[in-house]
């Protein structure tokens, strides 16, 4: 018997498209499924023109053929009908994940897995009640997924391990990054580390320490460079001549110091929350935006190709 490559989509928005692009590429069979009929109608064209866009970076292999794999079904019942994993990327609203995931959990094959890509919603929050809760975890992207390939794995205390470890051999074959988060933490592992950076930014442009745009500098000029490869720990053990341990001794001092400045959150409050968007230089026209993402995702292709080949450090 043949092993089962077929992957349900739920929600055909920016994520959900993104995810069956990734499927697609992997030579999975893609079956979308959105509430919406002019979004699901959409979707396929759309995830065809994103293969054509990887593949002009050597990331993607015969677009044709891998968007053929791409189908609209006529409802969500026959989305899963036949899937062995089902992705979920719907609105971030509880209510709304719950009645998904009771339809999911009902109209799916016992043995597929459901997966929510949720960016901080807690899957028992909503997966408490299923009959097969166990086969249910997180699966959350960072946006676009089919260019930046991390996957956060978080399951509810009643996800079956081999639900989670099936669900990395999967995300693993497709070509994604999967981590395990290994207890439940509003917003994950990636939205906290963002968050505790972003309280900070916030506070030093809103305080008047430096201006938006010289913050971004410093984050993509430098900061940034280093982290597009190196985690902070890899990067803190070759800060100090002795590794972590060194580092810790040498620097905590310092950091102590910092996070006993650090403000709460006010920060995203009034008056703070008016600097910051005072300080930003730049009119969100709906031209502009198109134009910039664009140009991110054509940044972060070339970034992932380059990536794909570069050496392995030991």
């Amino acid at each position: 018997m043949s092993e089962n490559r077929t992957v349900a989509i739920i929600g055909c928005g920016l994520v959900g498209r993104a995810w069956a692009t990734i499927f697609a590429r992997a030579g999975w069979q893609v079956r979308l499924s959105d509430p919406d009929a002019a979004t699901l109608a959409a979707a396929p064209g759309l995830i065809g023109e994103e293969l054509h866009g990887l593949a002009r970076h050597g990331l993607a292999k015969e677009p044709e053929q891998a968007a053929g794999r791409v189908r609209a079904a006529g409802s969500l019942a026959e989305a899963v009908r036949d899937a062995a994993f089902v992705q979920e990327s719907g609105p971030e609203r509880l209510e709304i994940k719950q009645a998904l995931f009771a339809e999911l959990d009902r109209a799916a094959p016992k043995d597929a897995i459901l997966a929510s890509s949720t960016s901080a919603i807690t899957a028992s929050r909503f997966t408490e009640t299923l009959a097969g809760r166990a086969r249910c975890l997180i699966g959350h992207p960072v946006n676009p997924p089919h260019l930046v390939p991390i996957v956060e794995l978080c399951g509810a205390p009643w996800t079956a391990p081999e639900t989670i470890e099936r669900a990395r051999a999967i995300y693993t074959s497709i070509g994604q990054v999967p981590i395990a988060v290994l207890k439940e933490a509003d917003g994950f592992i990636l939205n906290r580390l963002q968050a505790a950076l972003m309280a900070e930014a916030f506070r030093l442009v809103g305080e008047g320490y430096v201006s938006a745009e010289d913050l971004d500098k410093t984050v993509k000029d430098g900061l940034g460079l280093r982290w597009s490869f190196m985690g902070p720990f890899e990067t803190i053990e070759l800060n100090a001549p002795g590794g972590v341990a060194d580092y810790c001794q040498r620097y905590t001092g310092f950091f102590k110091q910092v996070a006993s400045q650090t403000r709460g959150p006010d920060v995203f409050e009034s008056p703070n929350i008016e600097r910051v968007i005072a300080a930003w230089p730049h009119e969100a026209t709906p031209n502009r935006i198109a134009r910039r993402t664009a140009w991110r995702n054509e940044r972060l292709a070339a970034l992932a190709a380059h990536k794909r080949g570069a050496p392995q450090a030991d």
